[in-house]
């Protein structure tokens, strides 16, 4: 079998990375093997401010530019729809909470997405005594739904298979990679926290961040916007609420745990105040990196080899744009970003 490109992982890196090939004529194979589950069990939520510090997020207007064009073109040759809009509502903490939301509102670079004003009514359901500040353009991905249906569409194209990669049987010549029997111009590795067993990217610095999330019921309470605290309360339709997410930098299996759905509680009892039923619960390891910027681009030795990684917490809003910038990198020659591109950490390399 003879193809432009193998993908390794189809997880939002490698479906954003396949849409580009799609989209220029170029042929693939995929290699999915279900050992990274972040893009599945992921809340999916888009957001361009940290609400945290009441920061644009980076590059923010730019990725919703890419992204949601991108999701609506999925939905349509899907036949789904993933793209669930609705606003944020951030709680505030304290006065100072609200003069530093003032403050943030008036800037360039926030204010088409942050409303000045205060919304000081009661929400029912809602522990909010300080009012609450309400951030525009965001919304959720059902990441599940997309990723599921994509597989399918793969598997009719008969582009992906379902198999663990061994990346000892890589072999490299002039202009070509094999493996096993597949003939490919060049490789790109999307493989999430699965990076840590490439032998090949293994130098680096990826940082698995465990998070763990909860779905709950909860009858008495009908909102249908996202409510940020120290979690957010999602909705989902049908006073169903997913609610996250923890940040574990230690444990880095996949597995839920109680220590995770505790904490969840213990924080979500101090967001609302009315009775509700925890009905599912998920993990994942999501791929950070020290920087906070994904790592994109060219292997420093084997020039037919790429990465696309390391999306953090935000990967629906930033996939699309990234996927873009390393097809052109890879097919146009165009420079990408310093701040993404891996080879800000040559220096540590050493095979």
């Amino acid at each position: 079998m003879k193809v432009d490109y193998i993908i390794v992982g189809l997880g939002l890196a490698g479906l954003a990375f396949a849409e580009e090939l799609i989209e220029s004529g170029k042929t693939f194979i995929v290699f999915e093997d279900h050992s990274q589950t972040s893009s599945l069990v992921a809340g999916g939520v888009y957001n361009p401010v940290i609400l945290k510090r009441f920061t644009p997020v980076w590059n923010a207007k730019e990725q919703l530019e890419i992204a949601m064009p991108f999701y609506k073109n999925l939905e349509e040759k899907l036949g789904i729809n993933i793209n669930d809009k609705f606003s944020t509502r951030k709680v505030f903490k304290s006065i100072e909470d609200q003069n530093n939301w003032f403050i943030a509102s008036d800037k360039p670079q926030l204010s088409e997405f942050m409303n000045p004003s205060i919304f000081s009514e009661n929400i029912p359901g809602i522990i909010g005594e300080h009012g609450f500040g309400e951030v525009y353009k965001t919304g959720r991905i059902n990441t599940h739904k997309l990723i599921e249906n994509y597989r399918n569409f793969l598997i009719q194209k008969e582009s992906i298979r379902f198999e663990k990669f061994d990346h000892s049987e890589i072999s490299f010549s002039d202009h070509e990679i094999a493996y096993k029997d597949v003939i490919s111009e060049r490789i790109v590795f999307c493989e999430g926290y699965g990076l840590k067993q490439n032998t090949f990217f293994d130098y680096l610095p990826l940082n698995g961040t465990k998070g763990e999330l909860i779905t709950i019921h909860a009858p008495d309470l009908n909102i249908e916007f996202l409510v940020k605290s120290t979690l957010f309360v999602l909705p989902l339709g049908n006073h169903r609420y997913k609610i996250g997410a923890t940040f574990n930098w230690v444990d880095k299996t996949s597995l839920p745990t109680e220590d995770g759905k505790k904490e969840l509680v213990e924080k979500l009892d101090k967001v609302i105040d009315v009775p509700y039923e925890i009905i599912d619960q998920t993990a994942g390891v999501r791929p950070t990196v020290k920087d906070r910027r994904p790592l994109v681009g060219r292997h420093p030795k084997h020039t037919q080899m790429f990465i696309l990684n390391g999306l953090g917490t935000r990967g629906v809003m930033i996939a699309p744009t990234v996927a873009k910038e390393l097809f052109l990198h890879i097919e146009k020659n165009r420079v990408l970003d310093p701040e993404i591109d891996v080879e800000r950490f040559r220096k540590v390399y050493s095979k």
